[in-house]
């Protein structure tokens, strides 16, 4: 074989290694992509679920602090009746068994 024979086979050897080379290269990026895109899914779909959450928890806190505010007005107006039966005395007032004095 003449040099410059073997200086062609050569370069077409080397050429197919580059190519291969590049396929291997653009196989790993491939793969490091669809595992970047599921993650990404994943991330997305764990965000959509913690929103959910989010809105569930503040609507259960925005009921809460209504019914707190609600039993907050009805103690207070409660208070105030127990008040107004205090000054006018307590012997008119049924005193239920469970709750009479030991």
């Amino acid at each position: 074989m003449s040099d410059a024979c073997r200086s062609s086979v050569f370069e077409k050897q080397s050429f197919t290694y580059r190519e291969a080379d590049e396929d291997v290269a653009a196989v790993l990026l491939e793969r490091r992509w669809f595992a970047a895109f599921r993650a990404a899914s994943s991330a997305r779909a764990e965000c959509e679920a913690l929103l959910d959450a989010m809105d569930a928890t503040e609507r259960a806190w925005n009921e809460a602090r209504i019914r707190l505010a609600e039993l907050e007005m009805l103690r207070d107006s409660l208070s105030e009746q127990l008040a107004s039966i205090d000054g006018a005395g307590r012997e008119g007032m049924p005193i239920r068994a469970e709750v009479q004095p030991a």
